[in-house]
């Protein structure tokens, strides 16, 4: 899908995200359904770019995705471990591609961000949250005898409307551009 159909105005904050390849998109979410509270597991794994894009920047946010995906090669990446969240885990994720691109993406938005958004992230894929301490810590335990370490490439970007649940679709769009 290259994009939604243009929607109302919205006053929802726009949240971006980095796509996961396929393989390890499956490992994360196996990790979500398994390790996630079900009550709070109402997203797909992802890496966020993005909190909180005012909403009324829609069709530039879009434009500025898909020209983004169109030019640039999908950005290289390497799984590189565990991050401890404190009530949570995460897989942590190092990709100077990735925040490179992000950067692109902040510059178009200068004087629109939030103080979240104006830091640097630190990429990574939440497989629990909002557990316990010591649920958190055993998740670590267990998960830490396991590889993660691998690199790989981002699939492409999206975009979500943000509502107070669920997240909603406002776009998505895979790298295509030459390396």
């Amino acid at each position: 899908m290259e994009s939604l159909p243009t929607a109302l105005p919205s006053s929802a904050p726009l949240i971006v995200t980095a796509t996961l390849p396929a393989a390890l998109q499956g490992r994360a979410e196996g990790l979500r359904r398994a390790h996630f509270p079900p009550e709070r597991n109402h997203l797909s794994a992802h890496v966020t770019l993005f909190h909180a894009l005012p909403g009324f920047v829609l069709e530039e946010a879009r434009q500025v995705l898909a020209d983004l995906s169109r030019t640039r090669a999908a950005p290289v990446a390497q799984l590189d471990g565990l991050m401890d969240l404190g009530g949570g885990t995460a897989l942590r994720i190092r990709s100077e591609a990735l925040l490179d691109l992000r950067a692109d993406i902040a510059d178009r938005f200068h004087g629109l961000l939030t103080a979240q958004d104006q830091a640097r992230p630190r990429l990574h894929v939440t497989v629990q949250n909002k557990v316990t301490r010591a649920e958190a810590k055993a998740l670590q335990a267990e998960l830490a005898t396991q590889s993660w370490d691998a690199p790989f490439s981002f699939a492409g970007l999206a975009l979500h409307h943000y509502r107070g649940g669920p997240w909603e679709a406002a776009g998505a769009w895979s790298f295509r551009g030459r390396g």
